[in-house]
């Protein structure tokens, strides 16, 4: 899968649970993750952090696949 697509489904996750509060939406957004990501696209999302996209993920997504890096595949 290419960067812009997980990237573009890793946002639409996040606006969904924008209008939550801000560590609830967090949490939603990376339970979302855990439960209906494989580990192989889970994987992808992390690795985007540390690449030149990590600017395009919603604020949101970028604080849920931060939090995804303490998971164990």
């Amino acid at each position: 899968m290419s960067a812009a697509d997980t990237i573009r489904m890793a946002n639409q996750i996040a606006q969904f649970f924008a209008p939550y509060p801000e560590e609830e939406a967090v949490d939603e957004v990376r339970n979302h993750l855990v439960k209906f990501w494989p580990v192989a696209m889970r994987s992808e999302l992390v690795v985007l952090l540390e690449g030149p996209h990590v600017g395009d993920l919603h604020p949101l997504a970028l604080q849920a696949a931060q939090r995804l890096m303490s998971l164990d595949p």
